[in-house]
């Protein structure tokens, strides 16, 4: 749970979050590339990256002077089994509430 709690963490940030969000939509990025998620400096943009390096969320390629970023899978997965072990909760729950309107709406 220690992974989870980190990953959730770091994607609390909101410009963390656009980061990944990009990086998903469009693949591996160059760190200059990822300058317009919010308006913050290119050193920032690095801290951001850090912290979602450090959290396993991210993985960096250095291709000469370029530093490359890439959601790593393992980590997206990791997140969506902890939310899909909650979906029968969640299905439950929407069950029931959809129930009560209907009697409600009877009424």
């Amino acid at each position: 749970m220690t992974a989870l709690n980190t990953s959730f963490a770091a994607l609390g940030d909101p410009t963390r979050f656009a980061i990944v969000e990009r990086l998903l939509r469009e693949g591996e990025t160059p760190a200059g590339a990822l300058q317009d998620v919010g308006a913050i400096s290119a050193p920032a943009i690095s801290r951001h990256l850090k912290v979602l390096r450090e959290a396993g969320i991210v993985a960096q390629r250095i291709d000469k002077q370029r530093r490359l970023y890439s959601v790593r899978p393992e980590a997206i997965k990791a997140i969506n089994d902890w939310a899909m072990s909650y979906r029968t909760f969640w299905q439950g729950s929407l069950d029931r509430l959809e129930r009560a309107l209907e009697t409600a709406g009877k009424t």
